[in-house]
C-alpha cells in the first residue's frame, strides 16, 4: 500500500505540523517556550492527542492557544474538574485544549487539542522553567527530550499507564526549529551540543550574552542536549525576585522569593584522603530495552554492553577492604552473592565472570522488588552503603520507586545513571535527590565510564553530616523555606535553596545565609552575603521554580506509604498549583474557546500524534541482548523490528535487510537469506570470531503472541543482507580488565599486546632483579600516563590503587626509566605518584 503525506501508525494524517522552541538561559535557569502548530486537512473535526516528555523537574507555567486571531489562555484547575470542562466543551461542539501531567511520572505530559474543524489551523504555546544540572566538567546541561520510550507497567500495579503512539525516531512527521539565548553575570565561554549547531554569536563585548541555533536540516528524531560553559562557574549566587503586584502579600506569589546557588568547597586535606571502605551495591537494569543501541547512530554500542564495560571499570576501581554485591533486574531480579562480600581477588573474579555474561534478557523493568531486597539486608558496621543504579528508566511507577528510596535514605546514598535517550529524568534525578547522591545521564555518543567514575569519587568522599542552614536577615524580614532540607553536599557540586521572604525591607538591606556541616569529624561552614534588592525583569521565574520545588516536596509526602497522597496534602498541592499557575500531578491546564457560538458539526475523530521512540517494537519483544538488528522497509513506511539469535561468545552482529518479495521463513527456522550469509561469513570468520549462529528461534517474552512473533519474522526477506562486526574492544578497557584486585598487573602476553609489544620485548627489557608484577604494573601506569591522559578521569582511581601497591613493594626508580625507553614515553616518576 502506498502511503503519502504525514501519517500516524494507523495510516491517518498527522495534524501536528511543526514545533518551534525558544530557549532563554539566565545563568543556570532555563525558560523554554514551545509553539506547536496544528492543521486539520481531513473532512471531519479532529481531536489531536500528543503524549510527550518534558524534563522531570520542569515547572510548566503557561499554556495558551491561538486560533485565527483569537487567543485563549489556559488556567490551572483541579484535574477532575478540568477533564469535565474539556469533555463538556467537546460534547457541545466547542474547541478546547487540555494539558496534564501523568500521575505516575512527572516527566510525561498529554496535550489534547479538541474539535479542530476541517481546514482549520491552531497553534499551542507551552512554557516551562527548569534548573540546569551541573556536569563533571562544570558545564550546565539542558536537554530537550524528543524521545519517549514505552514505560513498563509493573505486574499487578493499579492505574492505567499513558497510551503512546510511537514511531521510530527517524520517522517523526513534524519539524523542529530551536533557538537559544544565553545571558549570565559571567562570560559565556562556549556552547556545545549533541546536535549540529550554527556558530555561537556574542551580543556584547563582555561576552555575557550570546545566541545560537540548531543547524538547518535537524530532524527531531533524538533528544537535543546542550552544554553551556561559563568562566568562573563555581561562584555562589543569590537572586531575590519581587512578588506579583496583583497577588496578596503574605502569599507565595505576593512575597519576594530568593534563590540561592551554593558551591561548598572542602579543605584539600579532606579531599586528598578518599575513603577506603564502604559497601558498594550495584543494581543493573537487564530489561529487554537495554539491548538497544546507546544512540540512533549506526553500529553504536548497546546499552547493556556499555554497562558491562562500566561495571568492570567500577569494580576494578573499588578500594581494597570494602564490600560489594551486584544485583540485576528485569521482570525478576538476581544477585551474584547472597549478601555483600569483602572485595578480594577471588570475589572480584567471580563477579566479573558473571557480569561479562549478562544480557538484556530479563523482560520488563520491575525495579521495586530488588530495591526492597537490598534495603532488607542489614548494613555492615563502618562500611557506609553506596547504591549505584544503572537503568534506561523505562518505568511508569516512578513516584513509588522514588518514595521507597526516600524512605530508606538514612541507610545509604543512591547514585543513579540514566542510560540512552528517553531515560526518565524524573526517575534518575529523583533517585539521586531522595537518596542523597548524584544523578548522571549518558546519551548519544557519551562514554558512560567517566561519568560513573565521577560518581564513584563522590561516593568515596566523606559523607557530610549535620547540615544546617542559618539565615541572618533584618528583624522585620522572616523566611519560609520552600526547598526540602539539604541531604547531600559534594565537593564542587551546586546546592539550590528557595525561600519566601515576608515583611518589608529597604532596597539597601543585606541578608546572609550560612550553611554549616560536619565533614570527616570537623565542623565546616560556607557563607553567602546578598542584597535584598529585587532583580529586575525576571518574569517570576524564581517564584515558579520555588512553587515547583514545594509542590514536588508535598507530592512526595505520602499519607499511607503506598504511593497514595494524603487528602490534606493533595488539597495543599492543588491550592499552590492554582495560585502559582504551575503544573502538578493533581491539576491540569484547561482552555475553552467560548468566543465561537457556532457549534462544530460532525463526529469528532481522535488522532494520536506519533511520538519519537528509539525503537518501534516494545521492550517485551527484546528477548535477549539483540545480536541481530534488522532495518526493514515496507513500501514507503519504514519500521524497525528486533529479532534475537543465540550466538556463542560473539561480539554483537548487525544484519541490515531490505524487504524483498522472495522466500518466507519456515516456521521456527532461521531466515534463509540470513542463514546463507551467516554460513558464508562463518566459514571465513569462525576461527577469528569464536562464534556460531544457532538456527533456532529466540525465546518469546510475555506480551508477544506467537502469531505476532512469527509474522514479524516471516516479513523479512533475504535480499541485500549484509553482515558487519562491531569494532574491537577499547585498549584502555582491555588494560583495565587485566588489573588485579590489589592494584597490580601481571607480566603476560595479553598485557604485552595492549602495550603494543611482544612478550619477548617486554620480558627482555625488564631490569634485573625486578619483580615481574612490579615491572608489569609500572609499564601499565606509564602507558596510561603516556597515551591515555585524555581519559584520566576513568583510570585515576585504579592508578592510585596501583601506586599504593608499588609503594608497598619499594619499586626501584630505574624501572620508570626502562619503561619509558620501551614504550617511547617521557613520563616522570613524580607524575606517576612514586
Amino acid at each position: 500500500m502506498e502511503c503519502c503525506g504525514l501519517l500516524t501508525a494507523e495510516k491517518e494524517p498527522v495534524p501536528l505540523k511543526s514545533i518551534e522552541v525558544e530557549l532563554e538561559v539566565r545563568d543556570h535557569v532555563a525558560t523554554v517556550v514551545s509553539t506547536l502548530s496544528y492543521e486539520n486537512k481531513e473532512d471531519k473535526p479532529l481531536e489531536a492527542v500528543f503524549v510527550f516528555p518534558l524534563p522531570g523537574d520542569a515547572a510548566v507555567c503557561h499554556f495558551s492557544a491561538q486560533i485565527g486571531q483569537t487567543q485563549i489562555i489556559a488556567v490551572v484547575k483541579e484535574k477532575q474538574q478540568a477533564h469535565e470542562e474539556y469533555d463538556d466543551a467537546l460534547s457541545s461542539g466547542q474547541q478546547a485544549f487540555l494539558l496534564e501531567e501523568s500521575e505516575q511520572s512527572p516527566d510525561i505530559f498529554t496535550l489534547s487539542v479538541g474539535s479542530l474543524p476541517p481546514g482549520e489551523s491552531a497553534s499551542v504555546r507551552l512554557e516551562y522553567v527548569t534548573e540546569l544540572a551541573v556536569q563533571a566538567d562544570d558545564g550546565l546541561r539542558f536537554c530537550l527530550p524528543a524521545v519517549l520510550n514505552p514505560r513498563y507497567q509493573p505486574q499487578g500495579s493499579g492505574g492505567a499507564s499513558v497510551q503512546v503512539t510511537s514511531v521510530p525516531a527517524s520517522l517523526v512527521p513534524y519539524s523542529l526549529s530551536f533557538s537559544v539565548r544565553v545571558s549570565s553575570p559571567r562570560p559565556v565561554s562556549k556552547v556545545e551540543s549533541s546536535s549540529s549547531l550554527e556558530p555561537l554569536q556574542y551580543l556584547n563585548t563582555e561576552q555575557t550574552q550570546a545566541t545560537v541555533k540548531l543547524a538547518a536540516g535537524h530532524k527531531f528524531d533524538r533528544d537535543v542536549e546542550l552544554l553551556i560553559y561559563y568562566k568562573d562557574a563555581h561562584q555562589p549566587t543569590a537572586v531575590v525576585e519581587a512578588g506579583q503586584a496583583s497577588a496578596e502579600p503574605g502569599s507565595l506569589m505576593g512575597d519576594p522569593v530568593v534563590m540561592l546557588s551554593l558551591y561548598p568547597e572542602f579543605p584539600q586535606s579532606v579531599m586528598s584522603s578518599l575513603a577506603s571502605c564502604g559497601e558498594f551495591v550495584l543494581l543493573l537494569d537487564r530489561s529487554g530495552s537495554m539491548g538497544c543501541p546507546m544512540s540512533g547512530g549506526k553500529q553504536t554500542e548497546t546499552r547493556i554492553a556499555s554497562a558491562r564495560d562500566t561495571l568492570m571499570l567500577l569494580l576494578k576501581s573499588l578500594p581494597m577492604g570494602c564490600y560489594f554485591n551486584i544485583y540485576s533486574f528485569g521482570s525478576s531480579f538476581q544477585h551474584i552473592f547472597p549478601k555483600s562480600v569483602e572485595y578480594s581477588e577471588k570475589s572480584l573474579e567471580e563477579a566479573l565472570k558473571t557480569v561479562q555474561a549478562m544480557q538484556a534478557d530479563l523482560g520488563g523493568t520491575e525495579i521495586i522488588e530488588p530495591l526492597k531486597h537490598i534495603y532488607s539486608q542489614p548494613c555492615i558496621p563502618n562500611q557506609p552503603r553506596q547504591l549505584f543504579v544503572f537503568t534506561d528508566g523505562e518505568v511508569c511507577n516512578t513516584k513509588e520507586v522514588i518514595n521507597l528510596v526516600k524512605k530508606n535514605s538514612g541507610s545509604h546514598r543512591c547514585f543513579s545513571f540514566g542510560i540512552g535517550e528517553g531515560a526518565s529524568s524524573a526517575l534518575i534525578n529523583g533517585l539521586a535527590k531522595e537518596g542523597g547522591g548524584h544523578a548522571q545521564f549518558i546519551t548519544g555518543s557519551d562514554r558512560m565510564q567517566p561519568k560513573v567514575m565521577q560518581s564513584l569519587k563522590f561516593s568515596l568522599q566523606p559523607a557530610v553530616k549535620d547540615i544546617s542552614v542559618k539565615w541572618d536577615l533584618p528583624n522585620i524580614v522572616s523566611v519560609t523555606l520552600l526547598s526540602p532540607p539539604i541531604t547531600a553536599i559534594f565537593q564542587g557540586q551546586r546546592s539550590l535553596i528557595y525561600a519566601q521572604l515576608s515583611g518589608q525591607s529597604s532596597n539597601a538591606a543585606e541578608g546572609c545565609v550560612t550553611v554549616k556541616y560536619s565533614l570527616a569529624g570537623h565542623p565546616s561552614e560556607n557563607k553567602l552575603h546578598f542584597t535584598l534588592k529585587p532583580a529586575e525583569d525576571t518574569g517570576l521565574t524564581v517564584h515558579k521554580l520555588g512553587a515547583r520545588t514545594l509542590i514536588r516536596s508535598l507530592e512526595m509526602d505520602k499519607g499511607d506509604g503506598e504511593g497514595q497522597c494524603d487528602e490534606g496534602v493533595k488539597e495543599k498541592v492543588v491550592e499552590l498549583s492554582v495560585q502559582s499557575g504551575v503544573s502538578s500531578s493533581f491539576t491540569a491546564f484547561i482552555a475553552v474557546n467560548k468566543g465561537n457560538n457556532e457549534p462544530i458539526q460532525g463526529p469528532l475523530m481522535r488522532r494520536n500524534i506519533p511520538t519519537p521512540m528509539m525503537w518501534s517494537i516494545s521492550q517485551s519483544f527484546m528477548a535477549s541482548a539483540p545480536a541481530v538488528q534488522y532495518g526493514n522497509k515496507l513500501g514507503s513506511m519504514p519500521v524497525l523490528s528486533w529479532a534475537c539469535f543465540s550466538i556463542d561468545s560473539a561480539p554483537a552482529v548487525l544484519v541490515a535487510c531490505k524487504k524483498g518479495a522472495s522466500s518466507q521463513a519456515k516456521s521456527g527456522g532461521f531466515f534463509p537469506g540470513i542463514k546463507k550469509k551467516f554460513q558464508a561469513v562463518g566459514k571465513q570468520k569462525k576461527s577469528s570470531l569464536g562464534m556460531r549462529a544457532a538456527p533456532h528461534q529466540a525465546p518469546r517474552q510475555d506480551g508477544m503472541s506467537s502469531s505476532m512473533y512469527d509474522s514479524t519474522y516471516s516479513s523479512l526477506g533475504e535480499n541485500d543482507c549484509t553482515l558487519s562486526i562491531q569494532p574491537p574492544r577499547d585498549p584502555l578497557l582491555q588494560l583495565v580488565s587485566l588489573q588485579k584486585a590489589s592494584g597490580c598487573w601481571l607480566l603476560d602476553p595479553d598485557l604485552a599486546a595492549v602495550l603494543g609489544k611482544t612478550s619477548e620485548e617486554v620480558e627482555n627489557t625488564k631490569p634485573p632483579l625486578v619483580n615481574q608484577a612490579v615491572w608489569a604494573t609500572i609499564l601499565a601506569l606509564i602507558w596510561l600516563h603516556g597515551f591515555k591522559m585524555d581519559a584520566k578521569e576513568e583510570w585515576e582511581l585504579l592508578a592510585m590503587k596501583a601506586v599504593s601497591w608499588l609503594r608497598a613493594q619499594n619499586a626501584p626508580s630505574k624501572c620508570v626509566e626502562a619503561g619509558n625507553t620501551l614504550l617511547g614515553c617521557n613520563v616522570q616518576k613524580d607524575a606517576l605518584g612514586l
